[in-house]
């Protein structure tokens, strides 16, 4: 795998699946835009970081449920790097509220934050990709919850299950143009979207039982999938979804 002299925008890319995404691309040899909204600080170390590993690195402050925004992300691709190769649309929220209990606000939040931002994040990327020719990558970090149900957590499936037929749609109407759009669809992963869980011992315990690998994926495991999507490896593959759940959304109790 080498992705020498690609240049990648990851959003969300300061924690979790994103920070482990940024780290495994630079490894790679991609170029970075590493996008913070908030703690500008953890954005510096992380590019130092990025440095270190041989890529090159800008940070861009961006809320990318704002379409400003992620315009300033792209064009600080091209300003820093003068194109942009790879996209990946990781940055996400999730409220772990029920149908009966989610405010306006609530579903606002993560419907704009997990989807908006992914929708308009292709458009403008594949925008550019389209100019600049050669085609590109857009890579979409779903969950396997765009798929299987999860009670109790409604705003969220329903911001991934849009995120599923963006990847299709917009992988179809993007083909022509050598754009590639697929999704990754982790199940359980030891980020700080799942904190609660992985600091009660009683519930993580539960959850390793219910995963036929018997325990969660590290962040780094789905950065390498990432990075393989990325590649040429995958130059095959558009319009669907890699799930990476350790067997989860398929494991039975049995008869």
């Amino acid at each position: 795998m080498n992705l020498q002299g690609k240049v990648a925008i990851v959003t969300g890319g300061t924690s979790g699946i994103g920070l482990a995404t940024v780290l495994e691309l630079a490894r790679q040899g991609a170029n970075l835009v590493l996008n913070y909204h908030a703690h500008p600080e953890a954005a510096e170390r992380i590019e130092a970081r990025v440095r270190e590993l041989g890529g090159g690195v800008v940070k861009v402050q961006a809320d990318v449920s704002k379409l400003g925004d992620l315009e300033r992300l792209v064009s600080g691709a091209v300003e820093a790097f003068g194109r942009v190769d790879i996209l990946v649309n990781n940055a996400g929220v999730e409220t772990r509220t029920s149908v009966l209990d989610t405010t306006e606000e609530q579903y606002e939040e993560v419907m704009a934050i997990n989807l908006k931002s992914a929708f308009f994040g292709t458009q403008l990327a594949a925008r550019q990709m389209i100019r600049q020719g050669g085609g590109g990558r857009i890579i979409n970090i779903s969950s396997v919850h765009e798929d299987w149900p999860m009670p109790g957590n409604t705003a969220y499936c329903l911001s991934k299950g849009g995120m599923r037929m963006l990847t299709r749609t917009a992988g179809v109407e993007l083909a022509p143009h050598g754009i590639l759009v697929v999704g990754v669809g982790p199940g359980a992963v030891a980020t700080p979207i799942n904190r609660a869980t992985m600091n009660d011992e009683a519930q993580l315990k539960k959850l390793d039982a219910a995963i036929p690998l018997g325990r969660v994926a590290e962040p780094e495991e789905i950065a390498r999938l990432v990075a393989f999507l990325a590649g040429e490896g995958a130059s095959y593959l558009t319009a669907t979804t890699v799930f990476a759940d350790g067997g989860i959304m398929q494991g039975s109790v049995g008869l």
